[in-house]
């Protein structure tokens, strides 16, 4: 991929996107430029990754082939404003901003502009994140492969129509909340059956990504896993019973539910 990559905004998702292009060598430094704010922040990422870095973002926009729009929501609108006459038509624009509909950002700018919609989560962070990725109108294949190599390099990326946006941000957009839920209450299970809270922890947090990496590895139904590990008579079958009876499986369903509407709702505004 030879484009250059413009960040506006170069916090933690935007880092976690550079971080994973230069480790990856997916990009090389030069084609990639920051601008944030923070002088700090830009330092820090200059002198560990090599790139370029401005406080300028219209700046930026004149020399970047791809802006990927990496700014808190609700300062989506007034950056646009700000760059909007420096987009030509053609140019790609891949937003990381939560609820931020490919409408609304197509209303800020020129009607060509191609726009892709982008939802990772916090374990992107750690290269280890799950990416929903909704693509505009006018936007040809070579940029949907770019933006899937770009999001690649931070974890797995799967595109989806816009309208499951919202379903993408309450399942694995806000499901890593729910996942440290469960590992927190498996620790302090393990602490009120005598184990250290280190102990706990390590295993409780090891037994979750162990389980999500045999299921991703072996592509197997997770049924058909958990029938693995269930003996009949056996202890995990006593501790199926209880969840069960505890209804987790529709208050899990509930939550994303939950979640799902209140993203739908933000992003109506």
């Amino acid at each position: 991929m030879s484009r250059k990559i413009g960040f506006i905004g170069a916090g933690n998702m935007g880092g976690a996107l550079i971080k994973g292009l230069v480790t990856s060598r997916k990009v090389t430094p030069d084609q990639i430029t920051a601008a944030d704010a923070s002088e700090s922040r830009l330092k820090s990422l200059s002198q560990e990754f090599g790139i370029v870095t401005t406080k300028d973002n219209l700046a930026l926009v004149q020399t970047s082939e791809v802006i990927v729009l990496a700014v808190k929501p609700g300062v989506v609108k007034p950056v646009l404003l700000d760059i909007r006459a420096e987009i030509p038509k053609g140019k790609l624009v891949i937003s990381v901003a939560a609820v931020i509909t490919i409408n609304f950002i197509s209303s800020l700018l020129d009607k060509d502009v191609r726009i892709i919609r982008a939802m990772p989560n916090i374990p992107a962070l750690i290269q280890a994140g799950a990416v929903g990725l909704s693509i505009g109108p006018q936007v040809p294949p070579e940029d949907v492969d770019l933006a899937k190599m770009l999001f690649s390099s931070v974890g797995l990326a799967v595109v989806v129509g816009e309208s499951m946006m919202d379903a993408v941000t309450g399942l694995s957009g806000s499901g890593p909340g729910y996942v440290f839920l469960i590992i927190e209450a498996l620790t302090d299970a393990g602490v009120k059956m005598g184990l250290t809270r280190a102990d706990a922890q390590v295993l409780a947090c090891q037994t979750v990504y162990g389980a999500a990496k045999l299921m991703l590895e072996t592509g197997e139904h997770p049924a058909k896993l958990k029938d693995m590990v269930t003996s009949p008579g056996g202890t995990t079958m006593a501790g199926l019973h209880e969840l069960e009876k505890s209804g987790i499986r529709g208050t899990i369903i509930s939550a994303v539910e939950a979640a799902t509407r209140r993203s739908r709702e933000l992003s109506q505004g």
